[in-house]
């Protein structure tokens, strides 16, 4: 399934303002030196991201990746806590029980943890589902071949959703892969450029 930018609602722009707003606070707060840890901002993907998490139910899990902001945020995180943790050093690893979050900052990590997640709520029979969070480089790795297949053969509530800004860090994955791989079926995908640099508020230079 591919998911396109959309109009949005007037409730749906102000939720839009609010996750720009979070993620402009955070920039000027690195950029004080409130926040000593990398920070991987979101931006120019909120109108696919809100389309998306109106699929996501709030007692369904979220496992995501470094860029998590803006997952955090949609999945019902409050802002004040996402925020504390941030300050604490810890943007690239958001967890949360209480609320059903998971990320990773290894590249794949929370893929495996996503099948796992998946595979206990089959077994218990729930109906909570999972949804996995992948760049379009971590897209072309063996870990996500080898979970997709496994979620998909024996019939796991997992749910993988591609951001593709077509980067690994500053390396364009199709330059990366000669190509890149064809879309598999039952994945969410969709394209975006990038607003921020891979980690930071600056901008890249290269030497």
């Amino acid at each position: 399934m591919i998911i396109k930018k959309k109009k949005l609602t007037q409730s749906e722009k102000i939720k839009k303002s609010r996750l720009i707003k979070f993620e402009n606070e955070i920039k000027i707060l690195y950029e004080k030196g409130k926040i000593t840890a990398p920070i991987h901002l979101s931006g120019n993907n909120e109108n696919q991201l809100i389309q998306i998490f109106k699929k996501i139910k709030k007692y369904d899990w979220v496992v995501s990746n470094w860029r998590n902001h803006y997952h955090a945020l949609l999945h019902g995180l409050p802002s004040k806590f996402l925020k504390k943790k941030i300050i604490e050093g810890k943007s690239m690893g958001i967890n949360s029980k209480k609320y059903k979050f998971y990320s990773s900052s290894i590249v794949g990590g929370g893929l495996p943890i996503a099948l796992g997640i998946s595979m206990g709520l089959k077994l218990k029979k729930s109906k909570q589902k999972v949804w996995i969070f992948v760049g379009d480089m971590t897209y072309e790795t063996g870990t996500f071949i080898d979970c997709y297949k496994y979620a998909k053969n024996f019939g796991l509530p997992l749910n993988f959703i591609v951001e593709d800004n077509n980067m690994s860090t500053n390396t364009p994955t199709d330059k990366a892969w000669g190509k890149k791989m064809k879309r598999l079926p039952g994945v969410i995908y969709y394209k975006y450029s990038r607003k921020f640099p891979h980690h930071g508020t600056g901008a890249w230079v290269l030497f």
